[in-house]
Parts: C-alpha cells; structure tokens; sequence
C-alpha cells in the first residue's frame, strides 16, 4: 500500500482524501501509512488552511538507487551470464541412450 501511495504522490501532491479514494482505505488507515512515510523521509506534508497535502521527496529515493547500482550491475553481469549459457545450451534435449542401464 505505501508503494501505491508513493507511485500516486510521484504525480503530483495530493490530499489525504484522494489518496484515501485511490486506494480505497478508510481516512486513519491512508493516516498510518502516510505517517510511516512521513517518518521515513519519503513524503512531506503541506498545510494548506484546513487541508493538508502530501508530497513525495525523490532525496532518499535517488540515494537509494545510488545504493543498489552496484548491486544491480552485480546481478545483470550474473544474469548476462546465464543468458550466455543457456544460449550455448542445446535447443533439443539429447536423445535417450538405448544402451543406458538406470540403477534400480
């Protein structure tokens, strides 16, 4: 639910009532989680009169990505890997030796 919260904000600022609609919670459950966010330095919020509107912060997302690169070079070379094998894999299975005698 937090991810949806954030691809909703990653639009544009929203009241705590659209986000409470678009994901179809009750107004202290969206409260919860956006406090979560809120307490993780993902969403800030903006006092508006009577209204308050939330906003996503990109600063912890693009220092996270910076994070995981490495890790996802790590995983691509591995994947590039396998791609490469099964590549050099036989399209059909080998055909059964007539002679082969499976132990019972």
């Amino acid at each position: 639910m937090r991810r949806r919260i954030l691809d909703l904000l990653r639009v544009r600022p929203r009241l705590v009532g659209e986000l409470t609609e678009a994901l179809g919670l009750s107004q202290p459950g969206t409260s919860k989680h956006l406090k979560v966010l809120r307490e993780a330095g993902l969403v800030t919020v903006r006092p508006d009169a009577q209204r308050r509107w939330y906003e996503l912060r990109t600063e912890p997302l693009v220092e996270m990505d910076a994070w995981l690169a490495p890790y996802r070079l790590l995983w691509e070379h591995h994947l590039d890997l396998l791609e490469s094998h099964l590549d050099a894999m036989p399209d059909e299975p080998a055909a059964p030796d007539p002679d082969r005698k499976d132990p019972p």
